[in-house]
């Protein structure tokens, strides 16, 4: 929440956490400038966020004293340039702020809050982690510094909400709860305990107390929105991506057992789907947002958030697209490498176990697997967490299909086998890779042998030349059962009958020209040796040596091609003597 200048004036360096700074000039440096001593590097814009930021966050303020009670000074800090301040703060250290300025009879002050460090997490300015200690900025103290990075991020959902009742929470969220448990238990008699022994029974309530887990599935809107803002989830629909303002917003309140079934609802009214024809006659369709992806997303946001932030979730809809933000990056050891490795532990593990025990989520930890095994099976681009860093979590889901055939090739290929049997997520990345031509060398060696025993790729070329391509049937889904034939059948008569015609046209050419040529169905490796085979027939000549070779058509090629297309019209006309062709 943004301070007001009375609320500063009264504030405490230390036990507020505020660094107060006159720079009545806006002479205070941004990284250290010319100094050349590193405690005189440090007291700058950069060294002050990185301690505040280490010490869970507070506030750089410049523009007034530093002396108790603080008077407003006025600074002409970063005046009109406070935007482009906090995107280079953020790209040079990773950690969020909120910049805004105050005025009192015409002064300004500059106010940066900062965002406190994640759980694990120490930050540092050139190289060095900082601490306040008094008047002073010093380097951590080794202490100080192993008790961060051990950290084990404690289960806000697990915690107990001081003062929560029964009466607090929604009766309705309670029923959909137990008709949930019920279904996926396959446990009828579950609906008929009562509220109390179904809370305790799923831990959401312990010697009498409920936890932060109940008051966000279960509470009350208006109990939520007094106890915990934060978990609201907000919808913004444009209609374009570079629309600044919105279209519609709504804000969600609701206990997540309610609130989920309506966020779909309103995600569900701007869904479409794009048909792909299957055989002659049949067609499936695939919707822009696939609903399941969609609210295991959801599931995501709200199981993994933290709590401590005071930001809701956001949901910004596009027409084919659709980006999620939730507060706290990745779990402890989760990050951009690793998403479908690693196990997923969830910030919030007691609220995720009551998800996966009522069926709103398959397994607990499972969900990022199951957002990329049904967006990959779609033909979309890949679920893009790129833009998440240290504070948020980001998720940009692309509604746009950019195979069709992959998705049916996909789709026959799952419909043919048993459900045990099915391809995996892991099966189905690998895919993609292929169909992407992504290098060989990059894949994992025991799925793609598993994939060519299938018969769902197969590999061409030799030893250091062999790479991977899907099998045949997807490139009769795409209609490109030429380039298949290219990427199989390649011999040297048929490279030769390429390079002639680009010769003929160009005179001559690199080894360069020749990969660029065939790029796509012939590997370098094969190519030079094709170029080799044609150097010893004489159907080709070179001059110059390395990269500076070039390659022409041979006298001896040219003198054959006279004779042969000689021999051609002989035998045309002969043929027309005799009546055969006309």
């Amino acid at each position: 929440m943004r301070k007001t200048i009375e609320q500063l004036r009264l504030m405490k360096e230390s036990e507020d956490k505020v660094e107060f700074k006159k720079g009545e000039g806006g002479n205070i440096a941004y990284n250290g400038g010319s100094r050349a001593e590193p405690k005189d590097r440090r007291r700058c814009i950069l060294g002050y966020i990185t301690a505040l930021c280490n010490e869970d966050g507070g506030s750089l303020v410049i523009g007034m004293e530093d002396n108790y009670p603080h008077m407003v000074i006025g600074t002409k800090q970063s005046e009109g340039t406070i935007g482009d301040l906090a995107a280079k703060i953020y790209s040079d250290t990773g950690i969020r702020t909120d910049i805004y300025e105050l005025y009192e009879d015409g002064k300004r002050v500059l106010v940066i809050d900062v965002d406190a460090r994640p759980i694990g997490r120490v930050f540092k300015f050139e190289d060095v982690a900082l601490m306040r200690i008094g008047e002073e900025l010093k380097p951590m103290s080794e202490e100080v510094y192993l008790k961060i990075i051990q950290e084990q991020e404690p289960d806000f959902s697990q915690q107990i909400c001081p003062g929560l009742s029964i009466e607090d929470l929604d009766e309705m969220a309670i029923e959909i709860m137990k008709d949930k448990y019920a279904i996926k238990q396959r446990n009828p008699g579950f609906k008929a305990l009562s509220n109390e022994q179904v809370l305790t029974d799923l831990d959401l309530m312990k010697n009498g107390k409920l936890t932060n887990a109940s008051l966000i599935l279960l509470g009350k809107e208006h109990v939520i929105k007094e106890r915990l803002p934060q978990a609201a989830i907000m919808h913004e629909y444009r209609t374009n991506e570079s629309q600044i303002h919105f279209d519609k917003r709504v804000k969600f309140q609701q206990p997540f057992f309610v609130m989920i079934e309506k966020l779909w609802d309103l995600i569900n009214v701007r869904n479409g789907s794009i048909p792909v024809r299957e055989g002659i006659f049949n067609t499936f369709e695939i919707p822009l947002f696939n609903e399941e992806v969609i609210r295991e997303s959801l599931n995501n946001a709200v199981a993994h958030r933290d709590y401590k932030r005071l930001s809701e979730t956001v949901i910004k809809q596009f027409p084919l697209k659709m980006v999620i933000t939730s507060m706290g990056g990745f779990p402890h050891g989760v990050s951009l490498q690793n998403l479908l490795t690693v196990p997923s532990t969830p910030r919030n593990r007691l609220l995720a176990d009551v998800l996966s025990k009522t069926g709103l989520v398959e397994r607990s930890g499972q969900g990022i697997d199951r957002i990329f095994l049904h967006t990959l099976s779609e033909g979309k681009p890949d679920p893009d967490y790129s833009k998440s860093d240290d504070f948020t979590v980001t998720l940009s889901l692309s509604a746009e299909i950019e195979d069709k055939a992959f998705a049916l090739f996909i789709k026959t290929v799952q419909d043919s086998l048993s459900d045990e049997n099915k391809l995996s997520v892991f099966e189905i990345v690998i895919l993609n890779k292929i169909r992407k031509g992504n290098d060989k060398n990059g894949l994992d060696k025991a799925i793609v042998e598993k994939l060519k025993e299938r018969f769902l790729i197969e590999s061409i070329g030799k030893t250091k030349g062999q790479a991977y391509i899907l099998c045949k049937d997807y490139y009769e889904f795409a209609d490109k059962k030429v380039e298949y034939s290219k990427l199989t059948d390649w011999d040297a008569n048929q490279a030769f009958s390429i390079i002639q015609m680009y010769l003929e046209k160009h005179h001559k050419a690199k080894m360069g020209d020749f990969v660029k040529l065939f790029e796509g169905h012939i590997t370098r490796r094969k190519i030079k040796y094709f170029i080799e085979k044609m150097l010893e027939s004489k159907l080709l000549n070179s001059t110059g040596i390395g990269s500076g070779t070039h390659y022409f058509l041979s006298d001896d090629y040219r003198e054959r091609r006279v004779i042969i297309d000689k021999a051609m019209k002989i035998g045309f006309e002969e043929l027309k003597k005799r009546g055969e062709i006309i």
